[in-house]
């Protein structure tokens, strides 16, 4: 029997609220039964991961619904904060405005806005505190504010979490960005999210030096590349009305499907199954601790159960991959430059938007040090 955790950090293997298909449109939604078991922490999966802005609260309560009975010092629950759904209002798909957009408040009202979003969290999620709270989608005021990380800070000294951290995105990109805030403000960061799959290792694995250097530990979401990784995404098939993964070019299940391809050797050599090598793949760097893949119920009567998804993440085994290993399916994966990043971007002219803006001095001196040439290594050199 698995031995209570002497404490609470994320493990190795981590569940998120915008699984399932209810609160991030991925597949077909689960009913609130369904759901509240697959979020469930577990002695095998002990890591739950939901954000306040997910169904404007409403995946914190779930989530709450899904702990409650549970021992609590045999799970890591892990929030994130950042857009303002309470004075914001929403965008369209561009979602609620973050909590550091001048129409809503200057740097001087930063800190109590987090411990307001904060404390309403963890009342929807039925807790007393988190074990680790992260930025959740900054904007460029986010990355390099100290007023917000004084903020995040005061957190953790009230007791409201124990860790911090951040977490960029939602879309992919912010590497000048997220490691310029390591540099800033690595001192009191415990944690970033990022994305990083084996087939997306760009850019991703660029910010893996620096994050390591400021001893910040890294969870890894996306694992599953859409969920091509759980092998039930097939070549002509139909993603449910309004799928998140829409966005994705014309063609990506059937690309994915001939790069997964080339790797299954290496899985089967290993007696993985594919999203276990995506998995053990991601782990295999340091300083990536933990991983989040996207559980999907797939449409149609081929598709696996999301439990089994589950059950086969809860299975991983201890790493099994070589160096070499390694190396080669990051030949087999490479993506550089296959799409326009958000962020800090040497391609964006014109004004600064929520999650795009030019690269200034400060940034190309970021780049320089550690090896980066923007031009070069952040450009989108093939069209999406």
């Amino acid at each position: 029997m698995t031995e209570p955790r002497a404490h609470a950090d994320p493990g190795p293997v981590a569940i998120g609220t915008w699984s399932g298909g209810r609160f991030m449109h991925f597949g077909e939604a689960l009913a609130d039964e369904r759901l509240e078991a697959l979020l469930a922490p577990d002695d095998a999966i002990a890591t739950v991961i939901t954000a306040d802005v997910y169904g404007a609260g409403d995946a914190d309560a779930m989530l709450g619904r899904a702990l409650a009975g549970r021992p609590r010092e045999r799970m890591c629950v892990v929030g994130a904060v950042g857009h303002d759904f309470y004075e914001g209002e929403r965008n369209g798909a561009k979602g609620f405005p973050r909590f550091t957009d001048a129409a809503l408040r200057g740097p001087e009202g930063y800190a109590d806005y987090l411990r307001l979003a904060t404390e309403r969290s963890l009342q929807r999620c039925g807790l007393d505190a988190f074990d680790l709270l992260l930025l959740h989608n900054p904007d460029r005021i986010g990355y390099t504010s100290e007023a917000v990380w004084a903020g995040m800070a005061a957190l953790r000294d009230a007791g409201l979490t124990r860790l911090i951290g951040v977490a960029p995105g939602p879309a992919n990109g912010f590497t000048l960005d997220l490691i310029d805030c390591l540099e800033r403000f690595g001192s009191i960061i415990d944690w970033a999210m990022i994305i990083l799959n084996p087939l997306e290792p760009w850019p991703g694995e660029l910010v893996l030096g620096a994050a390591a250097a400021a001893d910040v530990e890294i969870i890894t979401r996306v694992v599953d590349y859409g969920g091509l990784f759980f092998d039930d995404l097939h070549p002509g098939q139909e993603l449910a009305r309004g799928d998140h993964r829409g966005f994705r070019p014309a063609g990506w299940i059937e690309a994915g499907r001939e790069r997964l391809d080339a790797m299954r050797p290496i899985a089967q050599r290993r007696q993985l199954t594919p999203i276990q090598l995506a998995c053990q793949w991601n782990l295999a760097h340091a300083p990536v601790a933990c991983v989040a893949p996207t559980l999907i119920q797939e449409i149609g009567s081929q598709a696996r159960a999301i439990e089994d998804k589950r059950a086969e993440l809860a299975a991983l085994p201890p790493q099994r991959l070589s160096p070499e290993d390694v190396a080669e399916i990051r030949r087999l994966g490479d993506n550089t430059g296959c799409m326009a990043l958000k962020g800090a971007n040497p391609a964006h002219a014109g004004e600064e938007q929520p999650d795009r803006w030019t690269l200034d001095d400060r940034l190309r001196a970021v780049a320089d040090r550690w090896r980066i040439a923007p031009e070069r290594d952040l450009a989108q050199r093939v069209a999406a």
